[in-house]
């Protein structure tokens, strides 16, 4: 029994990880309808600004983890102008294509500046919390408690604020949206930067509880489209339980069965999902909200 709820909490933990890095990817994919597949990238670019403020400049974690929030936030609204908003309205194969390119652009640059080898940010969050049989690192804990506040950040910017009806209504009908004096063009950039702001947060975070490595940016965005896909595409909710699902899949998985097929498990149960509800488990967008 002790060894079941460990892995509950790993799972906790982990889903905090992937609720993070999916609800950025929600927001640019859900509402925008642009396949992302840099936003992997963009959450290990994140965790290297940090990862370098921390090692070489030896600025605070917590500073480091703003700094580097705001920096890659302002470094998505610049991909957002230069690369995406100039194909907004020519077919989606564009976008799509234009995706992948900054994926493998990112990762080669990345491989450049920082060499593939694997680094990690030390931080002074290694010590242990007993919650009484079960063991949990204060950075763990830390994680959990940052993902909790994000998710509740952005849920009273995007259901209380003028500009989070903005964002709700673009997402019904982005058209209809400009017709009524919206600017779109401004809430793309804002939704731009608020995603690429989050995946920096999910990547400071792997930076420092594992390791991170130029490539590690495909396996992040392909798990982000998992959680996605499997909450529902464009729901809020959808992407907290979908992370939350994931998370405790893959640790319940590797305890039960082996740790080193825990990817397969998380694609296996989106495979399952998508032949009995290919909607997702919240299905729709902001509109249900």
């Amino acid at each position: 029994m002790t060894e079941f709820l460990q892995q509950i909490v790993n799972g906790l933990v982990m889903g905090s990880y992937y609720t993070l890095i999916a609800l950025g990817l929600t927001l640019i994919f859900g509402i925008l309808q642009i396949p992302h597949f840099a936003h992997g990238a963009i959450a290990t670019l994140g965790g290297y600004i940090a990862w370098y403020l921390v090692t070489s400049l030896g600025i605070n974690f917590f500073i480091a983890l703003v700094l580097s929030t705001i920096i890659t936030a302002i470094i998505g609204i610049v991909i957002e102008r230069v690369t995406y908003n100039p194909v907004k309205s020519a077919p989606p194969i564009n976008a799509f294509i234009i995706a992948l390119g900054l994926m493998i652009l990112l990762e080669n640059l990345l491989t450049i500046i920082f060499s593939p080898n694997q680094v990690m940010i030390k931080t002074n969050f290694d010590g242990v919390i007993r919650l009484g049989n079960v063991t949990v690192t204060k950075l763990f804990i830390i994680l959990f408690f940052v993902s909790l506040f994000i998710v509740l950040l952005l849920f009273l910017f995007i259901k209380y604020t003028k500009l989070g009806k903005s964002i709700q209504a673009v997402s019904q009908n982005s058209e209809a949206s400009e017709i009524v004096g919206i600017n779109t063009k401004r809430i793309r950039l804002i939704i731009f930067g608020i995603g690429s702001g989050l995946a920096a947060i999910s990547g400071v975070f792997i930076a420092s509880i594992f390791s991170l490595y130029p490539s590690l940016g495909e396996t992040m965005v392909m798990k982000a489209f998992v959680v996605i896909i499997l909450g529902g595409l464009g729901s809020f909710p959808g992407a907290i339980i979908g992370g939350i699902i994931i998370g405790l899949t893959e640790s319940l998985g590797g305890w039960l069965l082996s740790s080193h097929y825990k990817d397969l498990y998380s694609f296996a149960l989106m495979i399952l999902l998508l032949v009995f509800r290919p909607q997702g488990l919240f299905g729709g967008d902001y509109k249900n909200e």
